[in-house]
Order: structure tokens, then sequence, then C-alpha cells
């Protein structure tokens, strides 16, 4: 090859071998990219990967602080893991139909086990546990806490023990009150599967100390729990049981969750069956109940409700309702729905209604009955004997000597409810059958003042019309004394019309018969006191009666049960029937102490004034009773006498001064003559200017004045 060969061929291979290096150069910058892409997408992989190791590994009682801090400030109260606690990774979910997962359904959630849990009674409580766990699980949403929400689809729970506590009427442990301090985290549960544990229920106000011990029930298509209790409530021992759902759901508020139980103390039955749609505010009840006891007024504590006090009682009816929560303006609401019962011997049946609401709770409602016994009504006016007294739960008060009710009002309890309910009752059966008919009241019940308006009712053919009103709102009711500030403030008035004599006593129309007869009364009364009888005792007003026509005898009366009127009869008459034209009376009330102004017995042999007084306080009668007959007979009804003694004993005596007085009928007219006017409202009212009693007290108006004293002729 020539040299000129061989310098043309020079620069071609120099470029060759340039191409190539570039070419290797370039190749090695490719190679570190590729490098970095892989450790970048390695270190992405690694990330979650070494996540999971550490959070598989990991030691989940170092998160405990933490776990407790969150919690419990979600419940505002004292939470605590003591023991153990673990994680496992599931998937969410299982039962989501395939086609409607997420991705997120597909990502494990930690499945937490928590051993010797602890929740602590709120600040305003005693120290300790309102519930313990020997171990519960339950699996956290892990996406729910990036919004600061504790999301908990089940919480299961194994040997619980809960401990309710209340140490009076406001402070008890079971409750929360969020709107008091609010929490960046929230609480989301929404279900609770329960096994074999305690409830303790320990309350002040009602001296109640009751265990429940609840246990797992299998295969039973309804229930899942069952639970029986023991202890105690009021010093009286309580036994009984129930049964409950396996699984409470608390986010579904329309799944129901059934409830049955059957729970007796002492004189005291409760049985309730059915369904409760929102358990976590005890909201949505749909009850069977049925509830038995000595008296009314002791469900008090149990339902905060005032009722009257009553005999032994039963009823059963349909409880629907709610407790509310803060944003319901008026609060829970609860409707006993379509009850029937029985109040000692007499029927019940209606519904009513308790609205919690401010400034105090409301109960309304309509109550019929179609028989009431007489007898039945003795204990809202405390008129029951000691031994009655004892069997509905207050102390035997009555004293042997007094014949009026001295036993005490509770009007501590009037302010804190309303209350507007109708009363009816068909047919009212007293012991020696007393025609009474057609009870109807409404009651109304406004910041401690109680009216009845109207009262009324029928008897015995005829008609009375009444109100009342105790005014209690002075917060008395037991508290100091018939006239102190805090004594009931009463007013009566009362209108009886074309009650006939015939229908008030049917045993003697079987007997004798009688002629027809009607009575007609009028009475204002106010007073002040506790009790019927502190009241009676410090009481003012006016008491007018007319009798027009109609028989009277010591039978007739014994089957009234009237012992005073009966005496005076026996001693005047015998034991005969007596044809009466009139009995009139007007008495004036003082201070509890009635005094006569008129008070005349006209008979078809004489006539009778009485006149004096009783005195309401120390239940002492001091009445003089002067017969005067109107013709020759063969005896005289001319020797006066005093009535004196108590109510319940009263005793006879002579006027030994005077042994026949020779004025006769016409004297006792005079006597009567000058108040007369007094009665000629209620004559024109009732009986009529026709009737024997206008034709006495005409005639007494006609009569000269009775002669003064000492100027009589004998």
């Amino acid at each position: 090859m020539t040299t000129r060969q061989h310098e043309e061929n020079k620069p071609a291979d120099q470029d060759s071998h340039g191409k190539a290096a570039g070419k290797h150069h370039g190749g090695r910058a490719m190679s570190r990219t590729m490098k970095t892409v892989l450790w970048i997408l390695g270190i992405l992989i690694a990330i979650p990967v070494i996540a999971i190791i550490i959070l598989l590994t990991f030691d989940w009682n170092r998160a405990k602080p933490w776990l407790n801090a969150k919690v419990s400030n979600a419940i505002d109260r004292p939470f605590a893991i003591v023991g153990d606690l673990s994680v496992h990774w599931e998937r969410p979910s299982e039962s989501i139909v395939p086609g409607q997962r997420t991705w997120r359904d597909h990502i494990p959630w930690p499945h937490l086990y928590a051993n010797d849990v602890h929740v602590g009674n709120p600040e305003n409580m005693p120290k300790g546990d309102t519930a313990s766990v020997r171990q519960f699980s339950f699996s956290l949403n892990p996406f729910a806490l990036l919004s600061h929400t504790i999301n908990i689809p089940v919480l299961r729970f194994d040997g619980p023990q809960v401990e309710l506590l209340r140490t009076d009427a406001t402070h008890y442990n079971w409750a929360y009150k969020h709107e008091e301090k609010k929490s960046t985290w929230k609480l989301d549960l929404e279900r609770l599967v329960l096994s074999k544990g305690v409830v303790h229920i320990k309350d002040a106000v009602t001296d109640a100390d009751i265990t429940a011990d609840v246990d797992t029930i299998a295969n039973d298509p309804t229930y899942g729990i069952g639970f029986k209790v023991h202890g105690s409530y009021n010093k009286a021992p309580v036994t009984g049981g129930g049964k409950l759902g396996g699984v409470l759901t608390l986010r579904d508020q329309d799944v129901p969750f059934p409830v049955q139980a059957d729970v007796h103390s002492g004189p005291y039955a409760l049985a309730v069956e059915g369904t409760v749609t929102r358990p976590a505010k005890l909201a949505g009840l749909d009850l069977r109940l049925k509830l038995a006891g000595p008296s009314m007024a002791r469900l008090y504590a149990f339902t905060g409700v005032v009722l009257p006090e009553t005999p032994p009682f039963s009823t059963e009816g349909h409880l629907i309702g709610s407790l509310g929560g803060a944003s319901d303006r008026k609060g829970g609401r609860w409707s006993y729905e379509k009850f029937k019962g029985r109040v000692g011997e007499s029927d019940i049946a209606g519904s009513l209604t308790f609205q919690s609401q401010k400034p105090r709770n409301k109960l309304s409602g309509t109550v019929h009955s179609n028989q009431l016994r007489f007898a039945d009504l003795g204990p809202l006016i405390g008129a029951d004997s000691n031994a009655s007294k004892r069997k509905r739960g207050v102390a035997p008060v009555q004293p042997a000597n007094k014949a009026l009710p001295v036993e005490k009002f509770h009007t501590e309890k009037w302010k804190v409810l309303d209350a507007d309910v109708h009363f009816s009752a068909d047919r009212i059966v007293k012991t020696a059958q007393l025609p009474l008919s057609k009870l109807k009241t409404h009651l109304t019940l406004d910041n401690g003042v109680l009216r009845l308006k109207p009262l009324d009712f029928g008897m015995a053919g005829g008609s009375v019309t009444s109100t009342v009103t105790l005014d209690g709102s002075g917060g008395g009711g037991g508290g100091g004394g018939g006239g102190g500030k805090d004594a009931i403030k009463a007013t009566l008035e009362a209108t009886a019309r074309e009650i006939e004599v015939k229908q008030l006593f049917p045993q003697i129309q079987k007997i004798q018969q009688a002629t027809a007869g009607d009575v007609y009364a009028q009475a204002k009364l106010t007073a002040t006191g506790d009790s019927v009888g502190e009241m009676l005792a410090k009481s003012n007003g006016e008491v007018k009666g007319l009798v027009s026509q109609g028989v009277v005898s010591k039978l007739l009366l014994e089957e009234a049960g009237l012992n005073v009127a009966n005496v005076i009869i026996t001693k005047l008459f015998g034991d005969k029937q007596v044809k009466l034209n009139c009995l009139a009376s007007d008495l004036d009330v003082t201070n509890g102490v009635a005094k006569t102004n008129t008070f005349v017995l006209d008979t078809e042999d004489a006539i009778v004034d009485i006149n004096g007084t009783v005195n309401l306080s120390s239940e002492q009668m001091d009445l003089r009773v002067k017969p005067e007959t109107k013709a020759l007979r063969i005896f005289t009804l001319r020797t006066p006498f005093y009535v004196r003694g108590t109510f319940k004993h009263p005793d006879l005596q002579l006027d030994k001064k005077v042994l026949a007085l020779k004025g006769g009928a016409a004297a006792a007219l005079a006597i009567v003559a000058a108040p007369a006017a007094a009665l000629l409202p209620l004559i024109n009212t009732g009986p009529g200017k026709d009737s024997p009693c206008a034709a006495l007290l005409a005639e007494a108006g006609a009569k000269p004045q009775a002669p003064p004293p000492g100027k009589q002729k004998r």
C-alpha cells in the first residue's frame, strides 16, 4: 500500500473509533438512569412492605397511652387498657357483594384484642369504674381516623362488669354530656355483642342494690342474651330475669332490639316485652307493660311522675316513647296507651302521655272507670285505715280518737310536674250502697296548684256540682304544720240538687215504704293546712242545707253511718220511723268552728231546734237539742238535752235546768225566724215555694219573736 493510500484510509478509522466510544458512553448513562428508577421503585415498594412488617411485628402495647387518651377524650371519662393489646389484620365487609366493593374493602383493617379494660365514672361522680371487661375485641376503620373518628363496626365483650351508680336525683354515672365539653374526636360504635357478665345497679334515690347476671342463650331465634336479677329495693328483696337480643345495633336505628323482663320486688311486679329501635338513646320503645304495686304514689322514684296515693293496683298497656335528646326542644315523650287495670276493687282504663319539657314535665290524658268503689278513694285524702296505710307504704299516722284524716299531702312533688287529666266514672259503689254515679272531673296541676274543675257527680237521682282548688305552690306538704307558709291554700264550692232520700238508702225501702224527699245543699269554704284534718281545722265559710220531706229512723241513720244524728233521733223518737217535713240548716264556719245560725228539724210530731257549735279541730261538739211538740200527745218531746263528746264518741246529757218548757212549737219557730232569710235562695233554687221547707220558713218568719230571757211564761 502506498503512503498516500495509507493517509487516505487513516481518518476513516479514527472516525469509526470515536463513534464507538460515544456509543459506549451513552449506554453507561442510560444504565445509571435505569438504576435510579429501579432504586426509586424499590424504595416505594419497600416503604409499605416495611410498614406492613413493622405493623405486623409492632408491640401494640406501646400504643396504649395514645389510644387511652383518645378514647377518654371522646367519651368524656377515663378509659384505660390495662392488660395486653394485640392486633390481627383482616379484610372488612366480608358480606359485601363483590360487585359493590371498592378499593378500600381490599385493604386489611386492624382487629384489636384488649384485656382488662376499664371505663371510669365521670368527673362529677365518685372515683371508680362505670364498666370493666375481661377482654374485648373490635375492628378499627383506619380511614375514619383521618376525620378524627374512631369507627368500630363491631365491639365484642367477654366478661363485662357494669356498675350503674346514682348518688342523688341529678347525679348518675351513665349520663354523657358531650355539649359540656367539645371533643375533636368522635366515637362511632355500630354494633355491640355481649357474652357472660354482670350488671350492678346501686341507687341511693330508691335505696336499690340490684345485680343482674348476664349470659348468652343458645338456639333462640329471638334472644341471644339472658339475665337473672337479685338484690334489694327499698329494703325489699328483688328477684326475676329476662332476655335481650344477641346483637345490639347502635347505628341502624330501624333494626329492632328485642327486650323481655319479669321482675318482682316485694309487693311490686314489673313485666315488659317488646322492642327498642334506638337503644343508644332509649328511643323508639314499643313495649307491652304490666305493672302492679301497693300504691301508684310509690312509682315516683322510678318514673318521676307524680301520681296519687291509691290502694293496691295493677295495670297492663302499651308503652311507646323516646327519651329525646339535646336537640329535641320538648325532650322525651312517653305514651301509655289503651291500658286497663284495677285500683283496689275499682276498674280503670285509658291513655296517658308524659312529655319531658321546660319549665316542668307534663302528664296528660284520659282515665275512665266503669265502677269505682267509694272506699278506693280514701287513700287520695288519707281517709283509709292505718292497716291500709302500711300496705301502701306510708306511716300509720291516724290517731284512734280522730275521725278526720291527718295524713299529710306531699306537695313538694307537685311543682316538678304539670298535669291535664280528664277522669270519669259511670258508677260509684259504697259499702252502704250510697247511689253515686257519673263522676266527672277535669284535673289540672300547674306549678303546684291542683284544681278539680269541675268535680261533678250524680247522687241518688240528683247531682252535686263542685270545684276544688289546692294551692301547694308554697312548696309545703308535710313541711311545717298546717298554718305555715308551706301550707296548702284550699277552696271548695259545692252545690247539691234534687238528691232523693229514697234512693240514698235503698235498704230502708225494702224494710219500710218511704215517701219521696229531696236534699238541697251548698257550701263555700276556704282553708289552709297540709292534711284534710288540718284544713278543716283552719276553714272559713258557710254551709247550707235543706231536706224536703222523707222519713228518718235509727235504722236509716245506721245505714248511712251518721252516728251523731242516729243518737239524736233515737233519743227523741226511739227506734221508729218518723215522717220528716223539712230539715233546714245554715252554719257559719270560722277558724274551724261551725256555728248554727239555723238548724231545725220539722216532723209530723214536733219541731226540733238545734243550736251550738262543732269544733272541726278538736272534733268536739257542743249542741243543744230542744224539741217542741205540735199537739197533745201521750208522750212529750219537750225535754232539751245536749250532744257533746267527739265525732267518734258522741255523748248525750239532759238539760237539768229546763226539763219542760211551755213555749211549744210557736216558740221554736220564733227562734228560727231571724236567720231564716239566709235559706230563701236555697229554697228558690231547690224545692220551690210550695215545698214543706218553704212553708216552714215562711211560718217562722211570720211568728213573733221569742220573749226575752227570764220573761217566758211558765
